[in-house]
């Protein structure tokens, strides 16, 4: 999602329309909560004049993030429309607006892509209540297991049995 500001130049008078696919695998390494991404799907079209580009963009694709509670792999689908504006030339700016300005020679969309998806994570993501169980916390392990109340009130603990047993025989 790279072009020069020549190719740009070129494009001014027939417009630039944009419909890719791109990988940004590279995010699961730089973000602990991302543990998978589907290829991003980025369309729009770009407005090119001589001082700057506007792009609108619409983009989406779907991450793998943790449940908050549970830590179960979580399908996180996301969508994002936006407009980001790139200066060709650095002089030529309103500081009431938001903007990039151009590295060198060459206007790059990744970057700003990248930065988007980031700050669509949620701080927190649930999963559905009603998940199979194979994927949840588990109930139960070495010399533990995860019993509901009903279950806890009706046990005696074994070390005092007999002192129930001793109230027991002085009530009668």
């Amino acid at each position: 999602m790279k072009w020069t500001i020549s190719q740009l130049h070129q494009l001014q008078s027939k417009g630039l329309r944009i419909d890719e696919e791109i990988d940004l695998s590279e995010l699961i390494t730089s973000h602990e909560d991302i543990r998978d991404i589907t290829p991003v799907n980025v369309s729009g079209r770009a407005d090119i004049s001589s001082t700057k580009v506007t792009f609108h963009l619409s983009i989406s694709g779907s991450m793998v993030l943790p449940c908050s509670r549970t830590l179960v792999d979580v399908q996180y689908p996301f969508s994002i429309d936006t407009t980001e504006t790139f200066l060709l030339k650095p002089a030529d700016y309103d500081t009431e607006e938001d903007f990039y300005l151009a590295e060198g020679e060459m206007v790059d969309l990744t970057p700003v892509i990248k930065e988007l998806i980031l700050l669509e994570i949620p701080m927190q993501i649930f999963c559905d209540d009603g998940m199979n169980e194979e994927g949840a916390a588990p109930q139960s392990g070495k010399d533990w297991q995860v019993i509901s109340e009903e279950e806890q009130k009706d046990k005696v603990d074994p070390r005092l049995a007999g002192l129930a047993k001793f109230f027991e025989n002085e009530d009668s």
